[in-house]
This record gives C-alpha cells, structure tokens and sequence, in this order.
C-alpha cells in the first residue's frame, strides 16, 4: 500500500533567518515545505504547484499577508492560511481573519502551540482530492464570487456580458475544482468551518 503524501507548506516571510527556522521546523516535523522571501513570489507558483497550507507573515513590504491572503484565495477559495503576527499586530491578525485567515499565531513562536495549530488546520483540510488541487482560472473565480452574492446564472452572464450557456459550463467547472455537488456545500468550502461568515 502506498505512503500517504506529504502536506505542503509554504512559509512567506522577508525575514531570512525566520523563514528558514520555520521552514527547517516543518521538515522535521514531516512535511514538506517550499519558502518564499515575497508574496509575489509565492503567488507566481500557487497556480502551478500544490499546496495544502499557506503560512505568512503580516507585516512585509511591497504586498503584506493580508494581501497574499486575499489573492491566494481567489486563486484557491479553500486554501487554509496561518497569519503569523506580533504582538502589536494582533488588530491586523483580526483583520485577516475577517479576510478569510484560518488562523493567526503570534511571535516569538512558541514551537509546541505553533505545530498543534499546523496540525489542527491540515486535519480539516482536504490533501489528497485531485480535483481540489486544480486551480480556479480569473474568470472562474469572478463568477465564483457572484454565485456566492446569490447572483444567478442569468445575472452573472449579464453582468459579464457572456451567454448563459457559458457560464453554466464555468459553473460546472467550478463545482468540480472544488468538489461539490450544490451551492451550499460550495459556501462550505469556500469558507471552511467558518459557516456564520457566508452570511457577510
């Protein structure tokens, strides 16, 4: 019988040494784990290569987490993403929480809590669906966001200037990437455990 594979990590963050602390944590803990000095960086990637977790600092320049959070998501609506933050950063950590964050954790890290919480989130998600793997194309995850603001597919095909045909197939598309059979269970994805957001 085949070896399950191993979770992907991917650690963001400008600082060298804590990415690379992180990043050797993380391996001996079993994983496996790419790391990126940049947000753009990672983001050039996401919709190449697999990844089963995303973990980022908040504070960096040029694009912080909250923004890695918001555009990685759109790429992979599912994707579990773990903030870290200082302790003078926990306004913001609320604020990608809101943002779709599944959790944030804060420095200096304390290793034990840190691993619980990596396992903890990659318990809840799914790592071996090939079809979850698949990324969302651009226009994919716009009618993705108009589905979720209860838009049919009528209104969605009027508001992009497309037939409706189309974007019953983009649809399809959609719930098969995702690996769901109706809208509800899609909001379940998209939003993980945290269903009182569905209603924002």
């Amino acid at each position: 019988m085949a070896k399950p594979s191993k979770a992907i990590i991917y650690v963001v963050d400008d600082d060298p040494c804590m990415r690379d602390v992180i990043s050797v944590f993380l391996v001996r803990a079993g994983y496996e784990c790419s790391s990126f000095s940049s947000a753009d960086h990672c983001l050039s990637l996401l919709r190449t290569l697999k990844c089963d977790l995303l973990i980022t600092d908040i504070r960096m320049p040029v694009k912080d987490g909250i923004e890695l959070l918001i555009e990685a998501r759109s790429i992979f609506p599912w994707l579990p993403v773990l903030i870290i933050t200082g302790y003078a950063d926990v306004s913001l950590a609320v604020k990608a929480l809101k943002a779709g964050a599944t959790d944030f954790i804060e420095k200096p890290l304390d290793w034990d809590r840190f691993l619980a919480t990596v396992q903890s989130i990659l318990s809840g998600a799914v790592l071996s669906d090939a079809l979850v793997g698949k990324p969302l194309t651009r226009i994919e995850s716009i009618i993705l966001r108009l589905i979720l603001e209860g838009r049919s597919n009528k209104e969605i095909a009027h508001i992009l200037n497309r037939s409706t045909r189309t974007v019953e197939v983009h649809r399809s598309h959609i719930m098969h990437k995702l690996n769901v059979d109706n809208v509800v269970e899609l909001v379940k994805r998209v939003y993980l455990v945290k269903p009182d957001e569905t209603q924002s």
